[in-house]
Order: structure tokens, then C-alpha cells, then sequence
């Protein structure tokens, strides 16, 4: 059976039944870990925004850990880069359209807060250490290059000023009429849970979301093996597309559950975590750094996800109540540049 599940290309029906299943499986666990997720932030005292970045966003960042490590492995280190960067991309827009379930009013001004300001201004660090990274020598120090030591120890220190931050903050959102503040509240029978059935519950349903997003992955790479489109289309738009479903269903879930703060959480959240994925792909990659073999393509799917976080942040700061096509300024600008990257990597090459 493992021989047959890691035989691509597959079958165009076995890749297509895959993609539906996983696909119908990973919507409904990415649902229940909303549910759960919200009832341990408030049992846990850590707050929507702090708690989704960080266990959603590992969650959901599961599948797309394990992509970048086999085509980092297998030789292939230009797709599993590109597969890193172009989730960080579609996983920002998912943003937008989870903002579309939120009719009230704009869902950056609902769900500003100090953690998501500070998540969103981590991961631009991330992304520009992964930058300079390329233009750095390429060195090694224990078989990694200096950026991935660097980028990990800047996700942990952000880690540990954001919850110091939100300890005693100097910094907060303005209160407004639209404002859906970040307080406990009721969750059914869930609250009649003990803490470790909730932790044990969420772990479980986290394990099926990684697979099925592994299953999504390996057919989606099996439907594309025979198009002939680039690597950077392949990882950043198809590859990035799937990996990012997981965020998108939390996101659109957790605003209908009315908890915006979450949703932009758990896609700041994801993100950081899929930038971390390029020190598994370094570290996978042997025959030297993944920032030394990123191509033109993936340089511009990195600029272009560290250019809609910008955006993205700069949204939570001005907090418009209504803009551009009911989205605010940040919403239309975060899909036109998206949609712009994709018309670029869909072209042949020169």
C-alpha cells in the first residue's frame, strides 16, 4: 500500500477522489478545531489571538511541513520553497474571503488587537530574513545555513514578546460599536469537558487535518505532474492553494462562530509556521542552502507574501470600518496583488 500511495503520478481518478475525501475530511476537522480551539483559549486564560497563531497555526501547518520536507528531499528544492512562500500568499487572501462572512463590517476593524499587529509584524521579519538570506554566502554551520538558526530563533523570541506584550500591553485596539472583544463565553456541553479530554480531543482532530492536507498535497502533485507549468506555479499557486484550504475553513468557521480575533489569528499563525518551513526545507536539502536554490519565481512569490502581510497589518492598524468593494483598502489590494502573481506564473517562461 505505501508503494501505491507514493507512485505518482496516480491515476486522474484515484487523484481526484483523493483531493474530494481529504478535502471533505480536512473542512470538518479544520471546523471542529475552531470549536475546540475557542473553548481552550478562554479554559487556558491564553486568548484567541495568542492561542490560534500558535496551535492552529500548527494544525493546519501540518501538511504543508511535511511537502516541503519530501520535495526538499527528493531534489526538488524550488518546488518545496515555493510551496512554503505560496501558502504564506493564499493563506493571506484566505483573510479576505473569510472577510466576506462578515457583514457587519470590516473584519480587520473587528478583530484588531495587540497579538495580531505583533503576529503580522513577526512574520515580515521571517519572510525578509528568508530574503537576505539569498543574497547572504552560502555557508553552512552544522549542515544549515546561518538564516534558518536566525529565523528560528527570531520565531521564538517573538513568541515570548508577544505574550509579554499581552501581559501588561502598552498598546491596544480602540474599542468601537463593531468591536467583537476577545472574552470568555459560553460553549456548550464542551464546558462540561475536562481540560485534558479538550487538549487530547484537539490533538486527535489536528492529526486528521495533517493527513488529509497530506493526502491533498500528494494529489494535487500527482494532477499537476503532466501540465508542464513551472515550479514556481505549481508550489506557490496549486500546491500553496490546498495547504492554504485548512486556514481558509478555520477563518470563514471562526467569524460565523463570532470570533474575528481567531480568524486573523490563525492565519497570521499559519503563516509564521510556514515560514519555519523553510528551515525544514534546509535541512532536508543536502546538496546546500534552499535560499541559495530559490529562483526568480520563488524570490517573487516571497516579496509578494511579504508585501500582503504589509498590507495585511496596515489594515488591523487603520481598522477601516467599510472601503473598497465592502473589503476595506487592505482586502482589495491583498486579492488584486495575489491575483497578479498568479497571471505572472501562469506565463511562459521568456
Amino acid at each position: 500500500m505505501p508503494e501505491v500511495l507514493t507512485a505518482l503520478p496516480w491515476p486522474l481518478g484515484w487523484s481526484v477522489a483523493v483531493f474530494l475525501i481529504a478535502g471533505a475530511l480536512t473542512v470538518l476537522g479544520t471546523i471542529r478545531l475552531v470549536t475546540l480551539g475557542d473553548t481552550l483559549a478562554d479554559r487556558t486564560g491564553w486568548g484567541e489571538a495568542f492561542f490560534g497563531a500558535v496551535f492552529f497555526g500548527l494544525a493546519t501547518s501540518l501538511s504543508g511541513i511535511v511537502m516541503t520536507a519530501v520535495t526538499a528531499a527528493t531534489d526538488q528544492p524550488q518546488l518545496g520553497y515555493s510551496n512554503a512562500v505560496g501558502g504564506i500568499a493564499a493563506q493571506t487572501t484566505a483573510v479576505v474571503v473569510a472577510d466576506a462572512f462578515h457583514r457587519r463590517v470590516n473584519l480587520e476593524h473587528a478583530a484588531a488587537s495587540l497579538s495580531n499587529v505583533l503576529f503580522g509584524t513577526l512574520l515580515i521579519a521571517l519572510l525578509a530574513i528568508a530574503l537576505l538570506g539569498t543574497f547572504t554566502p552560502d555557508a553552512a554551520l552544522a549542515g544549515l545555513h546561518p538564516a534558518s538558526f536566525v529565523m528560528i530563533g527570531c520565531y521564538i523570541g517573538g513568541l515570548h514578546l508577544i505574550r509579554k506584550a499581552g501581559a501588561s500591553p502598552l498598546w491596544q485596539a480602540v474599542a468601537t460599536t463593531e468591536t467583537l472583544p476577545d472574552v470568555p463565553h459560553a460553549h456548550g456541553k464542551l464546558d462540561q469537558r475536562s481540560s485534558a479530554w479538550l487538549w487530547t480531543r484537539f490533538t486527535a482532530v489536528g492529526l486528521l487535518v495533517a493527513v488529509g492536507g497530506w493526502a491533498i498535497a500528494l494529489a494535487a502533485e500527482s494532477l499537476v505532474a503532466i501540465t508542464g507549468l513551472s515550479t514556481g506555479f505549481i508550489g506557490a499557486i496549486l500546491m500553496g492553494t490546498v495547504n492554504a484550504l485548512p486556514e481558509t475553513v478555520t477563518a470563514i468557521a471562526a467569524v460565523r462562530r463570532g470570533a474575528p480575533t481567531l480568524a486573523i489569528a490563525a492565519v497570521l499563525g499559519g503563516n509564521s509556521l510556514d515560514a519555519l518551513n523553510l528551515v525544514v526545507g534546509d535541512i532536508a536539502y543536502r546538496d546546500g542552502s534552499i535560499y541559495h536554490a530559490a529562483g526568480t519565481e520563488e524570490l517573487l512569490v516571497t516579496t509578494n507574501a511579504l508585501f500582503m502581510t504589509a498590507v495585511l497589518v496596515g489594515g488591523l492598524l487603520v481598522r477601516q470600518a467599510c472601503g473598497w468593494g465592502r473589503l476595506g483598502f487592505e482586502g482589495a489590494l491583498i486579492v488584486a496583488s495575489y491575483a497578479a502573481m498568479t497571471v505572472i506564473l501562469a506565463l511562459p517562461p521568456a
